[in-house]
């Protein structure tokens, strides 16, 4: 068929639409082709800067990625929530909202949609106006008990319609007219969590499924990830300790680079022990189809049952493209998602975890609600997020979409940001601080009311560590006992600060197991002449600081 041909046999509404969004349709080959060279260029760097930056491994043949903490995940400690965990579920391609949440007797989605509509008895009903396709009738139970919240038309001002460009927008949390290169939970590292790079956490806040490192996890220096496929050997190296000699003094940018990915390796390496040992303490009790996603979660249902004690994880599911023959391939992928989240909680439901898990999907955006000529859909704008756990009730939010109130583009107009979800769950679920929250996601969003039970604010503490401080010995000339104590095992270090905040002496580095410590520090033993000084602990990523005269 040619284009004019093709053009012809479109809805009207669609041809007054036809040409303007270059690269959002197969018709516009040359644009859609190159962008999707660059979402696959993009992909392919993403990967091998895994290599330099990170720890991927193997479980049940699926990679797995350990990355950096976070401000968020930081607060999380602290947080009176108990131990409430995150899982993103990511639906990678642009998942089409109009035939994941049916407006029942519509008649214009039925008129734009002659092949592609879902129709009254394909679907189960919400309610009297929407419903869901048959295919996703495993979350019936969810609708009806009250573990799922469904959030139409959710999207953000001026959409962009590249994969990759709007990827980066969600995981960045940006306005569409923003270049932003950190994501939404990493940019704050290197002010909150200081002492990452020389004293990392051996647990890993968060955790991806998957070879391809989200940006949401990207902190000014990149993602903390290095690519090992054997977890047996992952395990072994663990063992030993720090692997690499660091800090060795150098001051050339190569020898600088080289400390950080060697001091970036050694903390992998400890994630694989604590993750092994999650992995063979936890076990899968429920039975999951046999499809990518259930694969994922059953790992990721196992380091939950294992006591891992990550707070966020995130898993992803690809196909969701489907500028062709959508009818064939999107109800398969739907039922993939609806039959995994389905056995995923079956499973933390047994041990009795399904309490403090919230699981959320979420894609790039949406499709066209108009049929191509190819029976697909092309990029759209808006679409529905789904939020599923227990005790959180049943319901929608934000308006469905208008199609008949269109843009210049031919899409409804959202109805939500993406950004106050992310609020929502930062304040409701996690119990971040507003401005914890504000500061991680770049500016204030306001809170979804009802979406989620809202919860007490943070009361007390429970950082990974203590600086207790430093008495001096007697008769020992200038000479003091350092007092500290940790609650996670892991490196150590302290170091001796100048009035200036510059460190001059690496005082105490090394690997310990949680409890009370102390180290003696003889100032002649390091040549330090008198005078006023700070001291600084380093675990589990924070940092404490005194200061000392002597």
């Amino acid at each position: 068929m040619c284009n004019s041909d093709h053009k012809s046999s479109l809805h009207p509404k669609v041809q007054k639409h036809y040409k303007k969004r270059q690269g959002a349709s197969l018709e516009h080959r040359s644009a859609h082709e190159k962008e999707h060279q660059n979402w696959d260029r993009r992909k392919f760097l993403k990967m091998t800067g895994m290599a330099a930056l990170g720890s991927a491994f193997m479980l049940n043949n699926s990679p797995v990625q350990a990355f950096s903490p976070t401000p968020l995940l930081n607060s999380l400690n602290s947080a009176d929530c108990g131990d409430r965990i995150l899982v993103l579920i990511r639906l990678k391609g642009g998942n089409d909202g109009l035939n994941t949440v049916i407006h029942r007797d519509n008649d214009e989605y039925y008129n734009i949609r002659p092949t592609l509509a879902v129709p009254e008895n394909g679907l189960w009903a919400l309610n009297d106006a929407y419903g869901m396709p048959n295919e996703m009738q495993a979350l019936q139970s969810f609708w009806e008990e009250g573990m799922m919240k469904v959030i139409h038309n959710v999207g953000y001002p001026d959409a962009n319609y590249s994969h990759f460009r709007s990827s980066d927008i969600w995981a960045s949390a940006s306005d569409s007219d923003e270049l932003v290169t950190t994501g939404w939970l990493g940019r704050l590292l290197d002010r909150q969590l200081p002492a990452f790079q020389t004293a990392s956490p051996v647990i890993p806040p968060a955790l991806q499924i998957g070879i391809q490192a989200n940006m949401i996890f990207r902190a000014d220096f990149g993602n903390m990830a290095l690519a090992i496929s054997n977890p047996a050997e992952f395990y072994q190296l663990a063992q030993t300790g720090q692997l690499y000699t660091t800090g060795t003094g150098g001051q050339s940018p190569n020898e600088l680079e080289l400390d950080y990915v060697r001091t970036v390796a050694n903390s992998a390496f400890r994630y694989s022990e604590s993750i092994q040992d999650a992995y063979n303490t936890g076990s899968n009790q429920a039975a999951y189809p046999n499809n990518y996603l259930a694969e994922q979660l059953t790992i990721i249902s196992r380091l939950i049952k294992g006591n891992l004690g990550t707070k966020v994880y995130m898993v992803s599911i690809g196909g969701f493209d489907t500028h062709s023959n959508q009818a064939d391939t999107h109800p398969i992928l739907m039922q993939y998602v609806a039959d995994s989240v389905k056995a995923f909680f079956d499973d933390l439901e047994i041990s009795g975890h399904t309490e403090n898990v919230l699981a959320m999907t979420f894609s790039e955006f949406g499709r066209t609600i108009f049929e191509n000529g190819s029976f697909g859909t092309d990029h759209g704008t808006g679409a529905p997020m789904m939020i599923f756990g227990k005790n959180i009730g049943s319901g929608f939010h934000g308006e469905a979409p208008d199609l008949t109130n269109l843009d210049m583009y031919g899409d409804p107009f959202y109805s939500v940001d993406f950004r106050s979800v992310y609020a929502t769950v930062l304040s409701n679920w996690l119990c971040i601080p507003p401005e914890v929250s504000e500061n991680a996601l770049g500016q204030s969003f306001g809170i979804i009311e009802d979406l989620l039970p809202p919860s007490s604010p943070p009361i007390g503490s429970n950082e990974v560590g203590i600086l207790l401080g430093h008495k001096a010995i007697p008769g020992q000339g200038p000479t003091f006992d350092i007092n500290y104590g940790i609650k996670q095992r892991g490196r150590v270090r302290i170091i001796l600060l100048n009035e200036s905040g510059q460190a001059i002496r690496i005082l105490h580095d090394q690997f310990e197991e949680r409890g009370s410590h102390h180290f003696v520090f003889h100032p002649g033993s390091f040549f330090v002449p008198s005078g006023s000084y700070f001291y600084r602990l380093e675990a589990g990523g924070m940092a404490y600081t005194r200061k000392i005269v002597f």
